[in-house]
């Protein structure tokens, strides 16, 4: 049966509205029956017999889209990964998940090895050109994708979530944001982040419409702005820093009726001005072990808490949240814990064996259980408040970070004999890194090292600062004492 699949449920609406516009670029706009077209056409230029995992290497578009629907189509899972990130970090990740072939733009050539590429350049041609279109029979519980995130191993972990998760989520969505024909949502995040996975799939899979902004829109606010202006987007889901820098525009576009934040912390601060403009404004919770988000909580009509931080929210459609103590046991009633998710959003784990595996675990009543690795606490209507961290992962541009891979890295370059890397908070509560190294030769370049660093991480991975260190310090035990590393202060924070 292809019941509760991504596919189906596209299928089922691009029949429903096939002439509704799916996609919108500057200057391009493609319907649901014509999607759905050019994800025939894309799978039958797939190896007849593949394993079931694809690589995706490509630039935002129309095109991207449509290969993402034609691997899920074909009944494999697809592996994404930015053109834009290191070349030994997509080349990891395709080689790990052991893709059997990647799509890629035509000017994007990542390196592979042996790996081949399928290239699908824009204007391909749908029609007439689908009758050896892959057919196959995709079970709910079959991949949808697997997406790489820091691990605490030194190297990225790749995260398994399959189509009832995906399909589950969309309801989930459209249950609490009422998405519908007539919404536009803007597609503005990574592929490689979940929140590619929202903008996507609960669009398409509720009969509404994504808008690709063209690149240099995503580091220009105002270019930014002028496009959500001129395709009448609705709907932005981010992370709250986006939500920061439209704080501070004297007006935003009219056609805008929710700003969706998450992938981090929301303050108060963030979001005064935007409050005031009747546009909903929700702050989420999830980590992409649970396929995207977890919780909800609307934060354009309540006051933040007393730390100037917005509660997590409630569960959302089919999902449980326990706040568990060190030995898995619920507790108090308000006290602080460990947030624990079960229920339809669990994904299947990890794709390879990792530490971080022993997250996924099982309660006595034999319900499946994640244990995120973050702290909070009950408020007295039921909500969540968000805490902390209870481990050294940190959040840097929304982006989950573990320290111990960039050290990782830091230390495996020959030009380094020790290296640390250390956290800290600006004066706007955002995370930021800072590098300390001890040189092994005299004669040392940073520059020679910030390269070979973005050969395995992503820039946001990269300390924003690096010290150089005759020793790093140690305490009696002989571990290296964070406490006494000299601490770089970022401009406002004295």
């Amino acid at each position: 049966m292809m019941e509760n699949t991504i596919y189906n449920r596209f299928k089922q609406i691009a029949a429903s509205q096939p002439d509704a516009i799916a996609i919108v670029e500057n200057g391009r706009k493609i319907t649901y029956s014509q999607l759905d077209s050019l994800a025939d056409a894309i799978t039958t230029l797939f190896p007849k017999k593949h394993a079931g995992r694809v690589g995706i290497v490509m630039n935002h578009g129309i095109e991207m889209i449509a290969s993402i629907l034609a691997v899920l189509k074909s009944g494999a899972a697809y592996v994404p990964a930015e053109p834009s990130f290191p070349p030994d970090r997509i080349k990891f990740m395709m080689e790990e998940a052991d893709v059997d072939f990647i799509i890629v733009s035509p000017d994007v050539k990542p390196e592979t090895g042996a790996t081949p590429l399928l290239e699908i350049a824009p204007g391909l041609k749908a029609e007439g050109n689908t009758d050896n279109a892959t057919v196959v029979e995709i079970s709910p519980e079959g991949t949808a994708y697997i997406l790489y995130t820091s691990g605490t191993t030194g190297k990225p972990k790749g995260v398994v979530i399959n189509n009832r998760n995906v399909c589950h989520y969309a309801d989930a969505f459209e249950q609490e944001f009422h998405t519908a024909p007539g919404d536009v949502m803007l597609q503005y995040s990574v592929c490689s982040f979940d929140i590619f996975v929202e903008e996507v799939f609960t669009t398409l899979l509720n009969g509404a419409t994504i808008a690709i902004p063209p690149e240099s829109a995503k580091s220009n606010l105002s270019e930014l702005m002028k496009f959500v202006e001129a395709h009448g987007v609705t709907i932005i889901s981010g992370f709250p820093y986006l939500l920061l820098d439209m704080n501070k525009l004297p007006e935003i576009p009219k056609s805008l009726r929710l700003l969706i934040s998450g992938g981090d912390v929301l303050r108060g601060s963030y979001i005064d001005r935007l409050r005031e403009t009747g546009v909903e404004i929700y702050n989420t919770y999830g980590p992409s072990e649970t396929t995207v988000c977890a919780t909800y909580q609307r934060c354009d009509n309540i006051q933040p808490l007393d730390d100037g931080t917005f509660p997590i929210g409630h569960e959302i459609k089919d999902v449980e949240i326990m706040i568990m103590n060190k030995k898995m046991k619920p507790v108090k009633p308000g006290g602080r814990g460990e947030i624990c998710i079960l229920g339809e959003g669990v994904g299947e784990g990890y794709l390879t064996t990792v530490p971080e595996s022993a997250n996924f675990t099982t309660l006595p009543d034999g319900r499946r259980v994640y244990r995120s690795g973050d702290l909070g606490y009950r408020l007295p209507d039921g909500s969540i408040a968000f805490l902390h961290r209870k481990d050294d992962q940190v959040m840097i541009l929304g982006k989950r970070v573990e320290r111990e891979e960039v050290e990782n890295v830091i230390n495996a370059i020959d030009d380094v004999e020790e290296g640390v890397v250390e956290a800290y908070v600006d004066s706007q509560g955002l995370s930021y890194l800072v590098g300390y190294i001890v040189p092994r030769y005299a004669r040392f370049s940073f520059r020679r090292l910030t390269e070979k660093m973005k050969r395995n991480l992503t820039p946001f991975m990269i300390p924003e600062f690096f010290i150089q260190m005759k020793s790093l310090p140690l305490t009696p035990n002989g571990k290296v004492d964070r406490k006494a590393l000299p601490k770089v202060f970022k401009e406002g924070q004295l």
